[in-house]
């Protein structure tokens, strides 16, 4: 009787309510089950990810390594062949670090017959402070007036002197060297100075970052009473200030470089450069007669150590640069 009161006593909409709870909390269950299953794969997945992100990090930075050390090894045969013996660098079987060091290697390249280091040296350093303090003004001035000032064919200028950068520098030689011989500037510094005063890439470079300067800043100070020149010193130089220093160190270095060109016009002594008197230069061992090539060595370590100090610490000023596009704020 009691089972059947019981029974009596459930109703329909009660026994329905049931059913949904009962439904509810297996369709809970089934969905925290595929939230677990799914959290689970996405943790595998991250996992897969990291893996792959790892060894993708080894790859990159073995590759690196790898062009890292071809790149250097020149560099370092070059320093270790500088303290080695005649005898030791034309053994047979090269070796990777010297047996004896000689360091009178670097006395001797000062001595060499044909090669007077401190002549060269200043030489070198006459033209390329010339040069590029010359070369500044005239990328200054001309970048200057393609990005601000307004006259009639600018655009078509600036395009027939990008269209001279598709045309190699060594067909140029024949005529800078006819224009040079008329006007008797051989064997002078003029002639290491004048014809590459001119560069269109760094013209190009400055005038792009020019552009980036806010036209407002100019027109501010035409508002004040200031001339193109003093907004160009007070505003324009100081805010192009890293492109501006990348220039003067790629001048130098292309100047201290150079070869071709100061071995055409000026190969007496006292207008040689240092790349010329390297190449010139006699390196004979007393004792054996044979070509001194680590004394050589030791003369091309000499030359290259200003370069690479420059490099160094001035590398920075290089990137930013030539990399800037804009100013921030």
């Amino acid at each position: 009787m009691t089972d059947k009161i019981n029974e009596k006593e459930i109703t329909p909409n009660q026994q329905e309510n049931t059913e949904a709870v009962v439904l509810s909390e297996q369709q809970e269950g089934i969905a925290t089950e595929s939230n677990v299953m799914k959290k689970k794969d996405v943790e595998a997945v991250s996992k897969k990810q990291v893996v792959g992100k790892v060894f993708v990090q080894i790859g990159l930075y073995a590759f690196l390594i790898v062009m890292a050390l071809i790149v250097l090894f020149p560099f370092y045969w070059m320093l270790i062949s500088s303290l080695k013996t005649v005898n030791e660098y034309n053994a047979s079987v090269p070796t990777l670090w010297p047996q004896q060091f000689k360091w009178s290697n670097y006395a001797v390249a000062f001595d060499a017959d044909g090669l007077n280091l401190g002549r060269l040296f200043l030489n070198t350093c006459i033209v390329g402070i010339v040069s590029t303090i010359l070369s500044l003004i005239v990328t200054v001035l001309s970048a200057y007036a393609f990005a601000r000032l307004e006259f009639k064919g600018k655009n078509i200028m600036f395009a027939a002197m990008l269209g001279t950068m598709m045309i190699p520098g060594e067909l140029f030689t024949i005529t800078n060297y006819v224009t040079v011989a008329a006007f008797q500037w051989t064997n002078t510094f003029t002639a290491l100075i004048v014809p590459f005063l001119v560069s269109v890439f760094y013209i190009y470079l400055l005038r792009q970052n020019f552009m980036q300067i806010p036209n407002e800043l100019y027109l501010a100070a035409k508002v004040d009473g200031s001339s193109d020149l003093k907004y160009l010193w007070k505003v324009m130089i100081p805010l192009s200030a890293p492109t501006l220093i990348s220039i003067t160190i790629l001048k130098m270095m292309g100047a201290w470089n150079s070869y071709v060109w100061p071995n055409l016009v000026a190969n007496d002594m006292a207008h040689r450069l240092i790349t010329v008197g390297l190449r010139g230069a006699s390196f004979i061992d007393q004792a054996t007669q044979m070509t001194d090539y680590p004394a050589q060595m030791a003369a091309v370590v000499i030359v290259t150590i200003p370069l690479l100090l420059v490099f160094l610490f001035f590398r920075k000023y290089i990137m930013r640069g030539v990399s800037r596009s804009g100013l921030k704020g």
